[in-house]
């Protein structure tokens, strides 16, 4: 038992050390190469130090009454979809489409 215990404090001593000083201890062997997971597409990769919140909004709009639905899509930093849809909303008058319809669809960002 008690050579056991001392070959254990042994081998947490190198590991230590080896930990500590990388350039010393134990060589250790190379690690096979990683495969890299498929990014999914369509998907715009971001900075690592980036972190975004808020709402993708997709309006149906219209400049004339009997005119056929437009899709106008706003990006909003609001973390409220309500605030969002509003915003997008002012922003759709503002391009020149007076007549908003209807949601088409809200996604997080």
């Amino acid at each position: 038992m008690t050579t056991e215990l001392s070959e254990f404090e042994q081998n947490m001593r190198r590991e230590i050390d080896a930990f500590l000083k990388p350039g010393k201890g134990r060589e250790s062997k190379p690690l096979a190469p990683v495969a890299k997971p498929a990014r999914e597409p369509g998907r715009v990769r971001q900075p690592a130090g980036s972190h975004r919140t808020g709402h993708v909004i997709k309006l149906a709009v219209r400049k004339k009454q009997l005119e056929m639905d437009t899709v106008f899509e706003h990006v909003s930093p609001s973390i409220s979809k309500l605030e969002a849809q509003l915003e997008a909303e002012k922003a759709a008058r503002q391009a020149g489409y007076p007549i908003i319809g209807y949601v088409i669809e809200t996604r997080r960002l």
